[in-house]
């Protein structure tokens, strides 16, 4: 019993120092200094992606990233903010924070991404979203009240000063509970990008 139970725990020191092996700071993951504070609730780990509905990447990562979202691990609270670089991103944060308020997300959201970019539709002003969101149960002028009420205008301008916070210079970008960033541009392919978002976030949950 007893070399049974120290082999255990050879093993998960092993399945450890592995992990600690395969995902290094400077590599695979950054620190943002000084640290982006989250309001989470105690015991969970804040995952944000930032994403631009106009990246072809962030297209591509869509697939993968919803995958992962139906067996992340439990301590994980994900959330999405759209990055706001230009003029033309913020169009877009707008769209997806109005859609968000009238509650059809859920619906617009992989929707715009495949107009975009499987149906190359030019969705680049409020006019033009006001109609493709007027398909959503929606009519264009309750799009339009809420693409430009207070709420939505406040919600664009903390993706703005997070898109800054973050420190990240390109899209999609993962960042872990305001204290790590990832992408692709340091762990690979998307699949990796979450590996190593699990990783950091198992990591903050034992700080």
């Amino acid at each position: 019993m007893l070399r049974i139970l120290l082999l255990t725990l050879l093993v998960g020191t092993s399945m450890a120092a592995t992990a600690e092996d395969e995902f290094r700071l400077g590599r695979h993951y950054e620190k943002i200094t000084p640290p982006v504070e989250t309001s989470v609730a105690d015991g969970k780990v804040e995952v944000v992606e930032m994403f631009w509905y106009g990246c072809p990447h962030c297209y591509e990562f869509e697939p993968t990233l919803e995958k992962w979202l139906e067996h992340k691990p439990d301590n994980i609270e994900f959330v999405r903010v759209p990055a706001v670089f230009a003029h033309n991103w913020e169009i877009h944060a707008r769209a997806y924070y109005a859609a968000q308020q009238l509650g059809i997300l859920d619906k617009t959201h992989r929707a715009l991404f495949d107009a975009l970019h499987k149906e190359r539709r030019r969705l680049f002003d409020e006019d033009s979203l006001a109609a493709f969101y007027a398909d959503f149960g929606v009519t264009e002028q309750q799009f339009r009240d809420a693409y430009e009420s207070f709420d939505v205008d406040s919600k664009v301008r903390h993706a703005i000063a997070l898109t800054r916070k973050y420190g990240i210079s390109g899209v999609p970008s993962i960042i872990v509970n305001g204290t790590y960033r990832t992408g692709t541009q340091q762990a690979g392919d998307y699949d990796t990008v979450l590996k190593v978002a699990e990783f950091l976030a198992a990591k903050e949950s034992n700080r």
